[in-house]
């Protein structure tokens, strides 16, 4: 069996040779219940029209990315929790990550993407059905130097270390698990320890940063915080602002 870590964790894990997006397939696939239970886990190597953030498209050669899609159904019954979902995706893919990185820098840029020594390694779009979410990931495994889109990326390949992927993927499952599991039952991402979590693991917080908002704002500052909803406080000009949704570029860190 494929990845026997990562199916004993997920009551239904299926991997596909190919396919355009795990997330749009998932959606699809989620209007059954009964066949798509909560957990339910998609994965390929070769995501052909992946997409990211701010609609943004996300393709990487076959077979050098890893691409999960996670179905979620058990849900914190207050909608503003469910804010938290992608915080937590991302908390549980850096801690996935960190496990077989361990002397480098593994850490979250908010509000979801997961950063090694600085460079992204992975990200992460949740996306609303009806009745669930669907979050999904993409993780650079054995993309080589010259197959990095960006100076700024990285990969497990171009830090030298062969990623086991279904380690990769049965930590980060446990863990996403463990963390909506506890936030499902509180509903408050502070008495469930999520925000503690986040707090911990934030690569953006003491930086000095530039967010893109929407309507074509931009605000730089520093970023002080997270809050009890998971946004981003900034310190700019005497006053705080606190960001719910924006690109994020971190400038250097606060005092350099």
């Amino acid at each position: 069996m494929d990845f026997p870590l990562s199916n004993a964790v997920v009551p239904r894990f299926e991997l596909v040779s190919d396919t355009g997006s795990t997330n749009a397939d998932l959606r699809t696939k989620g209007a059954d219940p009964e066949d798509w239970p909560h957990l339910s886990t998609l994965v390929t190597r070769n995501q052909t029209a992946g997409r990211g953030r701010l609609d943004r498209t996300w393709v990487a050669p076959a077979d050098s990315a890893i691409a999960v899609s996670v179905l979620l159904r058990t849900l914190p019954s207050d909608p503003a929790a469910r804010g938290w979902i992608p915080l937590a995706a991302g908390v549980a893919m850096t801690e996935a990550i960190a496990e077989q990185l361990p002397v480098h820098d593994v850490a979250v840029k908010w509000p979801n993407d997961v950063l090694v020594d600085g460079r992204k390694i992975c990200g992460i779009l949740a996306e609303a059905t009806a009745d669930a979410v669907v979050v999904g990931a993409g993780v650079n495994t054995a993309m080589t130097v010259d197959q990095l889109p960006v100076p700024t990326a990285t990969s497990f390949a171009a830090l030298g270390i062969v990623v086991d992927e279904d380690r990769l993927l049965s930590t980060y499952l446990g863990k996403l698990d463990g963390l909506l599991s506890a936030l499902t039952v509180s509903a408050d991402a502070v008495v469930s320890g999520l925000h503690a979590a986040v707090v911990s693991r934030c690569a953006t917080l003491g930086h000095a940063v530039r967010v893109s908002m929407p309507a074509e704002r931009t605000l730089e500052g520093a970023a002080t915080a997270i809050d009890a909803e998971g946004r981003l406080v900034v310190e700019s000009e005497g006053r705080t602002h606190a960001i719910s949704a924006g690109d994020v570029v971190h400038v250097r860190p606060v005092g350099s």
